[in-house]
Order: C-alpha cells, then sequence, then structure tokens
C-alpha cells in the first residue's frame, strides 16, 4: 500500500488537512474514500461507515470512526445531518450543491432537493445577527408517498374492521 501522503499529493481536500496541521492517516484517506464514493443523495452513520471499514478489510474501531467523523465534520470536510432519528448522518461537503432535505417520519426515507431561497435566506439571517454562515440546513418532515398511502389504507380498514391510526416512528 502506497503512503497516502504520497498518494494524494494535489488532492485539494487532503490540502487542507495538512494545511490546518492534521495528518493524513490511512484511515481519514478510506473513510474520504468512501463518502467519494457513495451514490448522489446517500448518507452515512458513524455504524454505517464502521460497518463499510470492516468490509473493506480496516481495522479501524467505532470509536475512531466517530472521533475522524467529528474531526472532518468540524474542518468543513463532512457534512453533520440530523434526521431526528437519534443518531447523526454524514455526506461529503466537498462540491456539493446547496441542498436541503425532506425527511419521512414513518420509515426514514431521505430526499435531497435544492432551493436557493432557502440559502439566501440563510446568509441573510446570519447577516443580520453578524454570524458568518458556514452551513444552513432546513429539514421538512412528512410522510413520503408510500407511507401516505399506507396510512390511508390503515385509515379506512383495521384487522378489527374499524379504522386504525398508522404508527409513526
Amino acid at each position: 500500500m502506497t503512503d497516502p501522503t504520497e498518494s494524494n499529493i494535489a488532492d485539494p481536500v487532503f490540502q487542507s488537512l495538512r494545511k490546518r496541521g492534521h495528518r493524513i492517516t490511512a484511515q481519514r484517506e478510506t473513510i474520504l474514500q468512501i463518502f467519494r464514493d457513495l451514490p448522489h443523495g446517500n448518507h452515512l452513520s458513524a455504524e454505517e461507515l464502521h460497518g463499510k471499514l470492516v468490509q473493506s478489510g480496516s481495522h479501524v474501531s467505532l470509536a475512531t470512526t466517530y472521533r475522524t467523523l467529528k474531526l472532518l465534520s468540524s474542518l468543513g470536510l463532512l457534512r453533520e445531518l440530523d434526521f431526528a432519528e437519534g443518531h447523526k448522518h454524514y455526506e461529503l461537503k466537498e462540491d456539493t450543491v446547496p441542498h436541503q432535505h425532506i425527511i419521512c417520519v414513518a420509515c426514514n426515507a431521505t430526499v435531497e432537493f435544492e432551493d436557493h431561497f432557502l440559502e439566501e435566506a440563510g446568509q441573510k439571517i446570519g447577516l443580520r445577527h453578524n454570524f458568518e454562515v458556514i452551513d444552513a440546513q432546513f429539514k421538512i418532515f412528512g410522510l413520503c408517498p408510500d407511507c401516505k398511502r399506507k396510512a390511508r389504507e390503515s385509515d379506512f380498514v383495521s384487522e378489527q374492521g374499524r379504522p386504525a391510526k398508522m404508527r409513526i416512528k
């Protein structure tokens, strides 16, 4: 295996890490590569990332995974997302068009959407309060089409033949 610092000399993400005094460890390189390889719109929790690391043969502990996610988020390389599931999700921030999320409260399906009005509003609010906005996150919670359909169906007929309410997580 090649030295991560040699194989990524021109990589702007790694240059950014080096400028801030952080080493490019094999674990950091692997974690960033996993996020780069994710299909657009996918997010990972620390546990999901750790599972991918283990699958790839990396011997990284879950604690190291959490610490690395925290570091990479604090440096602005990853975006930390809270979808109200009791744990955070992460996505690569590099070259990402500003986007927001709509989350199904029943099945946790997440859809990304772009709305420049929301981005501009976040910047204006930050300016008004003399804040430098680093990230603005707007989340919408609701029912996805499948869960909405299931809720309608379950409202009409329950197992006992009476209207029933869909159980929301």
